[in-house]
């Protein structure tokens, strides 16, 4: 059984940065698609990266490219988030969640994978609070 525990948030300043890490038991990341959300106050859970355990390729969505870097070490087992240059709005939970890629759907959409329907492991978040 998979299990995902997020570590890494806290109290930051706007204009800094912050890495988040994801780290799993249970079994290896290499055979998943695995993902980073966040859930912020009177919002929706919004996908904000994806990466293959298998070949290391990335997905961002619009709103993510920049700022957000999603990165797998796979010989530790552990997911990152890099977050740069961080404003108000990036305040919320952030997750990891992972899913064997073949479950993703529907197929041949890239989106699928900051889907947060097609994610079946879920870690408990961390917080990260963005202010002065």
């Amino acid at each position: 059984q998979l299990r995902l525990a997020e570590s890494g948030g806290g109290l930051v300043q706007p204009g800094g940065s912050l890495r988040l890490s994801c780290v799993a038991s249970g079994d290896t990341l290499d055979d998943y698609a695995i993902a980073w959300f966040r859930l912020a106050p009177r919002k929706e859970r919004e996908g904000v990266s994806c990466i293959s355990g298998r070949d290391g390729t990335t997905y961002y969505p619009d709103f993510a490219q920049g700022r957000f870097t999603i990165s797998l070490d796979n010989a530790k087992r552990t997911l990152y988030l890099q977050i740069d240059n961080l404003k108000p709005e990036d305040t919320a939970v952030y997750y990891c969640a992972a899913t064997p890629p073949l479950f993703l759907r529907p197929p041949g959409v890239k989106s699928m994978c900051i889907m947060p329907q097609n994610y079946q492991y879920w870690g408990l978040g961390t917080l990260v609070t963005v202010a002065s």
